[in-house]
């Protein structure tokens, strides 16, 4: 059993779990649904807005609103200390576009540590990636989440 108040041994949670997929599933996007959501976030160009423009896409900043199923992997370790929303990064590579099925795969990106002035804080940043039925990446979006670690008494 591991002991939730030890500090995390993060070489051996890299080792076990980093660039393992634990969570995928498949959605398709509906045209007037990307462009409400780009109208919404101030978007004015007609090619994410308007779903007759010869070029409609998904406005870059899509893949920001797409929840991974499961948060960690089967057999991550569960631990005590202050968790927070660390931040999240997206990278468009390709358009992504209504009516074509998209496959978001999630994977354990990196896990780091940074010493702060309250002590150890220990951060797990997962990589949602975005391919069509091709297997070609349209994108990826980061989402980092924070563990300050409770202190050692």
């Amino acid at each position: 059993m591991t002991d939730v108040n030890a500090p995390l041994d993060v070489e051996s949670l890299r080792e076990q779990f980093l660039n393992v997929v634990f969570d995928e599933y498949k959605l398709t996007l509906e045209a007037q649904a990307l462009a409400d959501y780009a109208i919404a976030c101030g978007e004015t160009a007609a090619k994410f807005t308007n779903p007759e423009d010869p070029d409609f896409q998904a406005p870059p900043t899509i893949a920001s609103s797409f929840q991974q199923r499961k948060r960690y992997p089967d057999g991550f370790p569960t631990f005590k200390g202050l968790g927070m929303d660390a931040g999240k990064a997206v990278a468009p590579d390709k358009p992504m576009r209504p009516g074509v099925e998209i496959t978001a795969r999630t994977h354990m990106h990196d896990i780091y540590t940074k010493s702060g002035r309250s002590g150890r804080m220990v951060f797990f940043v997962n990589r949602m990636e975005f391919t069509d039925a091709d297997n070609i990446l349209l994108g990826s979006a980061d989402t980092s989440i924070v563990i300050r670690e409770k202190p050692q008494t």
